[in-house]
């Protein structure tokens, strides 16, 4: 079994699929702890009727990035978390974490990366009026959105998909496949090779 530590800033509904596959025996892993960018996160409440530990961070808190990270990271220690899952957290994670996280730090992303990188993904995608887009789960690390790809689903955009459509379909799409590939790193079945790739066994 894996400890994850959570990092959300609103509604965690990745965060209650994760919660959700654990309790169905599908995710061989304990949610340590959720750490919430926003004390109004509504991730807060579905971890704590989970029984999960909270920390919630006001906004003062990353008035310097890096300070806000040595926080996070050291209750992530704390709460003696092997992996750290960004489950809709919208604030950078920097070297305090990454360093005691190396290769440990996973994200989640609504596109295809590498396209489409950034905070408006599914709506940049919509925009640029592809055909297929999806999801990818990959390992964070110093450049945003570039960390090595542990797995992609895509998500087909139909003629008559709207923006809202399309949002609803790519979150169906991470519910399943977040928690899929936790279960994957929970049975130690994912590696970074020397050649930065993620390779799965």
């Amino acid at each position: 079994m894996i400890k994850l530590g959570v990092l959300i800033s609103g509604s965690g509904t990745n965060l209650q699929a994760i919660i959700d596959a654990i309790a169905a025996g599908k995710l061989d892993a304990e949610v340590a702890v959720v750490i919430s960018s926003r004390p109004d996160a509504y991730g807060l409440v579905r971890a704590q009727e989970a029984g999960i530990q909270t920390i919630a961070l006001s906004r003062d808190v990353y008035t310097n990035t890096d300070t806000a990270n040595m926080a996070i990271a050291t209750e992530l220690t704390r709460a003696g978390c092997d992996y750290v899952v960004m489950a809709g957290y919208m604030r950078m994670v920097t070297e305090p974490i990454l360093a005691a996280f190396p290769d440990r730090v996973i994200n989640l992303h609504p596109a295809l990366l590498p396209s489409f990188k950034g905070a408006h993904a599914i709506q940049d995608a919509f925009d640029a009026g592809v055909k297929v887009t999806g999801v990818t789960v990959h390992f964070a690390n110093a450049e945003y959105d570039k960390g090595p790809i542990i797995a992609q689903r895509p998500v087909v955009v139909d003629e008559d998909d709207t923006l809202d459509s399309l949002e609803a379909k790519i979150h169906a799409v991470e519910h399943v496949l977040y928690p899929e590939t936790l279960q994957l790193v929970a049975e130690g079945r994912v590696k970074v090779g020397i050649d930065r790739k993620v390779h799965i066994s």
